[in-house]
């Protein structure tokens, strides 16, 4: 009888919905030529042709469809396997990993990670430092740290923990304030990470803009370039409130930037480190508060009893 990898399979669903070496590559951190080699190997061994190789990428021929339908049922048996065994797991050690934006984790909660971390050196923390959303369901982490804009958009499927409001500003590099504070005919270019427009403020202040901006997507870069003073940009007020060198912008708030929740899946959120973890973090984003909503702009400001961590929030799954 003629066996196959299941992990095959694998490589098999990522072309089957990328619908391109690509994108089944990318989104599995390998080379095309191993996709490419590991639908070789599955198509070997179950005798078939599972794909058709068109101009426009990859479509799936009728066996391949099929072998589709079970590979998923196959995934969502994994998954849900996995799952219930981890959610069971009450030991304290062991891997947590936690996703969030950079800015969160480099100018909010680095010093509270690792102060949760000399209080549990059983626990490897790993810090999922990005701007893209992970798939909790899969698994891709235990916890994320998520800033919402809407909360109608959140996955029914995750149990979600409503945190604090995050309020932005526009700030600017000290210097380029101040000369344009002695001259406001100057032209101000705008540090911008995409196509956000620039904000009603400016233009109800009469701020003269620059004909070409700046443009930084990538939240590291919009950051270094607003303190480089390369122009006016927004940012989250927890960010550019606690930089120095920078300014906010007196009257320039531009409002909610987001509200940050904590999201778990399934019975990830039962077992000890997670619960643990997330008891943490509760606590230091409850004394964060005022200073993610631009309330307080000096460091180690004291908590406030007044700021909580708002309502529990649990979607059926």
């Amino acid at each position: 009888m003629n066996t196959f990898d299941w992990d095959d399979v694998r490589y098999f669903l990522a072309v089957a919905r990328t619908g391109s070496l690509r994108g089944a590559s990318e989104q599995l951190h390998v080379t095309h030529t191993t996709v490419l080699r590991r639908i070789g190997q599955l198509e070997g061994r179950l005798g078939a042709r599972l794909f058709e190789k068109l101009p426009s990428g990859y479509r799936l021929t009728g066996v391949g469809e099929e072998v589709q339908e079970l590979a998923e049922q196959i995934e969502a048996s994994t998954r849900l396997l996995e799952t219930r065994v981890f959610g069971r797991d009450q030991g304290i050690g062991g891997l947590l990993r936690v996703a969030m934006a950079p800015t969160l984790a480099t100018h909010l909660l680095m010093p509270d990670l690792a102060e949760f971390g000399r209080a549990h050196p059983e626990i490897e923390i790993e810090i999922l430092s990005s701007e893209a959303t992970v798939n909790l369901t899969n698994r891709e982490a235990d916890v994320a740290l998520r800033v919402v804009r809407d909360r109608n958009a959140l996955p029914l499927n995750l149990h979600g923990l409503q945190g604090p409001v995050i309020k932005s500003a526009v700030y600017a590099a000290r210097d380029l304030y101040e000369k344009w504070l002695a001259d406001r005919s100057r032209p101000v270019r705008w540090v911008i990470k995409g196509l956000a427009p620039i904000p009603e403020w400016a233009r109800e202040h009469d701020v003269v803009e620059a004909p070409v901006p700046f443009r930084a997507p990538e939240a590291g870069a919009h950051f270094a370039a607003v303190c480089q003073g390369l122009g006016l940009g927004v940012l989250p007020c927890f960010v550019g409130d606690h930089s120095a060198g920078l300014v906010r912008v007196p009257g320039s708030r531009v409002g909610p930037h987001g509200t940050l929740w904590l999201l778990t899946h399934g019975e990830t959120r039962r077992t000890k480190r997670v619960r643990l973890f997330l008891d943490f973090i509760r606590t230091r984003l409850t004394h964060h508060a005022q200073r993610l909503a631009g309330e307080v702009q000096e460091q180690d400001s004291a908590p406030s009893s007044r700021v909580a961590v708002a309502a529990e929030y649990l979607w059926p799954s």
